[in-house]
């Protein structure tokens, strides 16, 4: 019986393999026919929906470069060296983030990473006895116009996480991480600070929330308060990305009826996660002059 089972199996992917043979006999002349063809294969059942999103973010990411989905240098959590590391753990805990850029002087003076587990052994004991060279760890620097996939290569060879990207002058532009990268192939990626699949929202302090970009604006006023027009628009999202007037980048930020939005996870074809502060009026109407 186990025999006859592993034949149909071997048979069945054989036959998978014709087929999807045969259709790429076509030869497709460039990467858009090789795409169409991808997707007629997903349309006759050959492949399945989540192997083209990452079949197509693989070949996006090749064309892609850092300054794409970088973190723009005002957007970057970091902290500052020669500040005491009681107020690098303030930053720290309420950021949710892992690695942290450690600046001197200013943002172009990066002297290195810091990591969250690093500042542990510490924290019980005051930290006495700290000393910041004990936990710097030595900064990667890339230009904005690496491409990702190369990126990818390095990060993987070398074992790092977190690129400073630099500009061609030599400024800080912006920093980058692994999973930035690999949102672009697989889609955003959960983690503990992320809103679970159970619930839209996740308030996280009394003024603090995050919020999945594909909550209904219905769902979205009933929680807050507010009352956006769904007539346009359906979710969160798309409220967002029409105020800010284009797809944003993470980071990029919008004030809108005494909520601030902030992009927290975005790829090149849509907001993915939204972090939402509620403002005081002075701090909205500086957001309105800004604007």
């Amino acid at each position: 019986m186990s025999e006859d089972r592993s034949s149909d199996g071997n048979g069945a992917q054989r036959s998978w393999l014709e087929r999807l043979g045969q259709l790429l006999l076509r030869e497709p002349q460039d990467r858009e026919q090789l795409v169409e063809l991808l997707r007629e294969a997903q349309g006759r059942g050959l492949i399945d929906a989540d192997a083209l999103t990452m079949i197509e973010g693989v070949l996006q990411v090749s064309e892609m470069q850092v300054r794409d989905i970088m973190v723009p240098r005002a957007h970057m959590v970091v902290v500052e060296r020669d500040r005491p590391p009681e107020e690098w753990l303030r930053t720290i805990t309420a950021s949710g983030h892992s690695r942290f850029p450690v600046i001197g002087e200013d943002r172009d003076d990066v002297v290195g990473i810091v990591l969250a587990k690093d500042l542990l052994r510490y924290c019980g004991e005051g930290f006495a006895g700290f000393d910041v060279r004990d936990v710097l760890r030595p900064a990667v620097f890339i230009p904005e116009s690496k491409r990702l996939n190369v990126l990818l290569r390095e990060f993987r060879a070398s074992r790092n996480h977190m690129a400073i990207v630099v500009d061609e002058y030599g400024g800080v532009a912006g920093l980058v991480t692994i999973e930035d990268v690999l949102e672009q192939i697989v889609g955003e990626i959960d983690d503990e600070h992320d809103v679970t699949e159970g619930g839209l929202i996740r308030k996280r302090s009394e003024t603090q929330y995050t919020v999945k970009a594909l909550t209904p604006i219905e769902d979205f006023n009933a929680y807050f308060g507010t009352a956006f027009s769904d007539e346009e628009f359906d979710t969160i999202g798309g409220l967002v990305v029409h105020a800010l007037g284009h797809l944003p980048k993470r980071g990029e930020s919008v004030t809108l009826d005494g909520l601030r939005f902030t992009v927290l996870r975005a790829d090149n074809r849509r907001v993915h996660l939204l972090r939402v502060d509620r403002v005081s009026a002075h701090e909205a109407a500086g957001a309105a002059d800004g604007a």
